[in-house]
């Protein structure tokens, strides 16, 4: 068997709560394997430099 066919067949058996557990973790995870585009970058590194120069907006929510 699989290491993802025994995680599939583990996951129902468990408490909703270790299994909403297992799901934050893997968004962790995924999300730190994520890479930025260069271009990401530089506009990450251009809305920095903005706010620290006080040029921004906000937006209240309605």
């Amino acid at each position: 068997m699989s290491t993802v066919k025994e995680i599939q067949t583990a996951i129902p058996n468990l408490p909703r709560e270790e299994v909403e557990q297992i799901r934050q973790w893997i968004d962790d995870y995924l999300e730190d394997q994520l890479e930025l585009s260069d271009e990401v970058e530089a506009k990450l590194d251009q809305s920095r430099a903005e706010i620290a120069a006080g040029r921004y907006t906000t937006r209240q929510p309605k």
